[in-house]
């Protein structure tokens, strides 16, 4: 079963996050001793299985050569002078590390902020295009409109409002410097070789409704376009990026949904994210 919801086809798995978020603001309300009738519930994720596309952040976490890393310190940890237990920490991270978002504020100015950008696009079809055979053998190969195209040849027409998913399989090089960035000094920005979206393949993207786009790898333009091309077009659209994914091989080509939700940082340009894919099961 579906449901619409400002204009988007979701399961009604989505649907029910929003309803039991509903429900959770109103039992607050209830009375704490008030009795509560038992009833049946069917689980709404049985039909699907949740893959995390996540990495966990980490000071091991990959930043961008030029940035700085996460930092995380337990501030408390440990039993307190009462005997119970007590743990909390702090962090320091950039917008763009790890497993991130990237505004359209990022490369187009005017354009959505993170904190701008409309909830329930973060609610989305996933299309997977999948790049990694060339990638394989070519490092700087890019996504581009001839492999729209032939998605679309062989599934339909991209969903309205989905998310295109890039998997050039390069996460599994996840965390080692020199092969995740394709360089013997991957501090030097000029040097960089990784898989990335052409800008022929960001216009394809954008023409095709798509609402933001992600990839395995550390950047959606590849690693030896300083320029940025791919990050200005779709920008420009009012498109996300989502980069630093995993696991996309754990998604089919098409009917899968994605729930992309970053951290909400007020006038931010990127943001760290946690990406979880519903695949259906059968």
């Amino acid at each position: 079963m579906r449901r619409r919801l400002n204009g988007h086809t979701f399961p009604a798995v989505l649907v029910a996050l929003g309803f039991a978020t509903v429900i959770a603001g109103c039992s607050a309300s209830v009375e704490q001793n008030a009795p509560i009738e038992s009833t049946e519930t069917t689980d709404p994720f049985a039909g699907y299985e949740l893959v995390d596309l996540s990495h966990p952040l980490s000071p091991d976490s990959l930043y961008w050569p030029n940035g700085s890393p996460f930092e995380y310190e337990r501030q408390v940890w440990g039993t307190r002078e009462d005997g119970k237990w007590y743990a909390m920490g702090y962090f320091r991270t950039p917008e763009h590390l790890g497993t991130h978002l990237d505004a359209p504020i990022h490369f187009a100015e005017g354009r959505w902020t993170n904190a701008e950008i409309p909830v329930e696009r973060f609610f989305a079809p996933a299309v997977v295009i999948d790049i990694s055979d060339r990638a394989a053998v070519d490092s700087d190969t890019t996504l581009l409109a001839e492999d729209v195209d032939a998605w679309e040849s062989e599934h339909g027409d991209i969903p309205e409002d989905a998310i295109v998913l890039v998997r050039t399989r390069w996460s599994e090089k996840w965390p080692d410097w020199n092969a995740y960035y394709g360089s013997d000094d991957p501090f030097d920005t000029t040097t960089l070789h990784f898989p990335g979206v052409s800008p022929a393949g960001a216009e394809r993207v954008v023409a095709s409704g798509a609402v933001g786009i992600g990839i395995d790898t550390a950047s959606i333009d590849p690693g030896n376009d300083a320029a940025f091309d791919a990050h200005r077009v779709l920008a420009e659209a009012q498109l996300f990026n989502l980069e630093n994914l995993t696991d996309l091989g754990e998604l089919p080509e098409s009917g899968a949904y994605l729930i992309a939700l970053p951290a909400k940082i007020e006038g931010g340009s990127g943001a760290p994210a946690r990406v979880v894919a519903l695949v259906p099961r059968n």
